[in-house]
């Protein structure tokens, strides 16, 4: 987890993002597979991250939420999240777990059925997984910092996103397809 400068909407500005991509990396797995997952981070921000929808049997500790199930990754730290995925199957997805982080830090998680077992539905002729997320022409902590010093709500999103792309109707968007 590092910043990435980006280009979005006529504006150049610094996000974090995890391995250079906005959404991060699809994770792909098996149900009954043990995941490991190596969090470095890079950023100037504590973070965790969270495995949003996922059973946490035995392994709460593993979950993310910042100062309930674990501390949060310092800045220059690394943290090894290591769970079972246990009686699961289909997509979820995985986000950063402080402040507003989770705008630019994200992305899905695959559960495939086990080996030998199928899924109780027909296999689609191809998968795309589809993340929507909202963008902000400015630095997300900044959002949350001046909702907390001003007692108001966040400023909202200028734009909706799939897959990390804004729509080809906002100004400057890029003629994106999946």
């Amino acid at each position: 987890v590092q910043n990435l400068t980006v280009n979005k909407l006529c504006n150049t500005q610094i996000i974090t993002a995890v391995n250079g991509r906005l959404p991060g990396p699809t994770i792909r797995v098996q149900e009954g597979d043990t995941l490991l997952v190596h969090v470095f981070n890079k950023s100037p921000y504590n973070l965790s991250i969270h495995w949003h929808g996922v059973f946490q049997r035995l392994s709460g500790w593993a979950d993310g939420p910042s100062m309930i199930t674990q501390c949060p990754i310092r800045p220059g730290c690394k943290y090894i999240y290591k769970f079972t995925i246990i009686d699961q199957e289909g997509t979820l997805w995985w986000h950063a777990h402080v402040s507003f982080l989770r705008a630019t830090v994200y992305g899905a998680l695959i559960i495939r059925p086990r080996d030998g077992h199928s899924y109780p539905f027909p296999m689609p002729y191809k998968e795309v997984p589809i993340l929507l997320g909202e963008w902000w022409n400015t630095n997300v902590f900044d959002v949350e910092k001046l909702a907390v010093a001003t007692g108001a709500a966040p400023n909202l999103s200028i734009a909706y996103t799939i897959n990390g792309w804004p729509g080809d109707l906002y100004p400057c968007s890029e003629n994106r397809t999946l």
